[in-house]
């Protein structure tokens, strides 16, 4: 192994990717339980590695040596073999100080609650401290010494002005978890999540619903990765490869979903886009009849519409916990919201636009067999699908300029 990371759970991991599009290097994920962890650290037979939870402490021991500011924090996440000698670094320090600055929320003269107490934890405390926060706050589920617990953040603190959630609470796959509710904490000008998979957490999403500020974590991870390449390498990058890299994996990491009333064309579409973008598809119809043994249209005439909704939703938070897809549902996915809470999480939503007159009904469709059913179910649903999407595209168009206009405004949101 020449460079990776280790950790315990490494399957949501982003940081293969993000090596590959550095440089041309081999990068590994190499999950470790805690007595291989110390084996592998004192065969010493790697060139650097990241380090996850739970080891950003526990590597501390087996080190020659600690850079200062990992040595003041007490946490590693970057690890270089240099001739032999371990030298621990932590380049989340320069992540999380970076991810301020992206997200324009500044901890400076402001009161500060840092969620969770490990390794990330004492990073926020180290980075905030330097970024002249007023007051600091450490909450714990179980606190000693000078943190504090939920209940007394809650009760005694909805005064503060930066939220910081370094615990694991709403990572995948707990994506629906977030550690706390916002309510009652009327002074908060930023939110910060160090998750970065979901992609947007449901902290986060709180929070902007909120219309506070709020950032997940995949600029922190991008930022520390430059880091800790430029540590593996012993060479900087230009200015700027960061922002490079990060618009390069939000590209990559975020669904498209496809919404639209049934015949608007989101099946065609999304195998066309598909192998337009080099992705994978998911139809939440097949998926239904995968999981089910059953078509939707049969589900909905034996047990009703509202048994079948129970099970879409279903369908629905798995395929949304998946990145880089594209995605096509069902015509009354946004019937509810917790569906559309769920695609938001790592998607974009793209609603194809068709309009009525072009809709056609089926007998195969026993919630729009005929025109008068398929115009009620329009009018039903069309506010849901306009205040839902992201991206409209006209349904007017051919497949082909449908597929072109959704790829020109997907890669204009992430151009930099």
């Amino acid at each position: 192994m020449q460079y990776g990371c280790i950790g315990e759970k490494l399957s949501h991991s982003f940081s293969l990717e993000i090596h590959e599009m550095l440089a041309s290097y081999s990068y590994e994920l190499k999950e470790l339980m805690s007595t291989e962890m110390e084996r592998f650290l004192s065969d010493r037979s790697f060139k650097g590695v990241n380090v996850t939870i739970p080891y950003k402490e526990a590597v501390i021991p087996f080190l020659d040596e600690v850079d200062d500011v990992a040595q003041r924090i007490g946490a590693v996440n970057t690890i270089v073999n240099r001739s032999g000698r371990l030298i621990g670094y932590n380049t989340d320090f320069h992540g999380l100080t970076a991810l301020f600055s992206h997200a324009r929320i500044s901890p400076e003269g402001k009161k500060v609650a840092i969620l969770g107490t490990g390794g990330t934890s004492k990073t926020a405390c180290a980075v905030v401290r330097s970024l002249n926060a007023r007051k600091i706050l450490v909450v714990s589920r179980t606190p000693s010494g000078e943190q504090i617990g939920y209940e007394e953040l809650i009760k005694k603190h909805n005064d503060i002005e930066i939220l910081i959630n370094t615990t694991p609470c709403g990572m995948y796959p707990m994506c629906e978890d977030s550690p706390l509710s916002l309510d009652g904490f009327h002074a908060l000008s930023g939110v910060i999540d160090a998750v970065y998979n979901p992609l947007t957490t449901a902290l986060v999403r709180e929070a902007r619903a909120r219309g506070i500020p709020a950032h997940g974590g995949l600029y922190m991870l991008v930022a520390q990765a430059v880091r800790a390449s430029e540590l593996f390498l012993s060479r900087p990058y230009p200015e700027g490869t960061t922002d490079r890299i990060f618009s390069l994996i939000s590209k990559a990491k975020h669904n498209i979903v496809l919404i639209g009333m049934p015949s608007s064309g989101k099946s065609t579409v999304g195998r066309m886009l598909s192998l337009s973008l080099s992705r994978p598809c998911i139809d939440t119809d097949r998926l239904f009849h995968e999981r089910f043994g059953t078509s939707p249209e049969d589900y909905i005439r034996e047990y009703g519409e509202e048994a079948f909704r129970e099970k879409e939703s279903v369908v629905c938070r798995e395929a949304a916990k998946k990145t880089g897809y594209v995605i096509a549902t069902g015509g009354g996915v946004i019937l509810r919201e917790e569906n559309m809470r769920a695609f938001k999480q790592n998607g974009y939503i793209v609603f194809l636009d068709r309009a009525l007159s072009d809709l056609f009904p089926s007998g195969n469709r026993p919630l729009s067999f005929d025109r008068a059913t398929l115009e009620q179910r329009y009018y039903e649903r069309i506010d849901k699908y306009r205040r839902y999407a992201d991206i409209t595209i006209s349904g007017s168009y051919d497949k082909e300029k449908t597929v072109r206009l959704i790829t020109d405004q997907i890669a204009q949101r992430f151009s930099l």
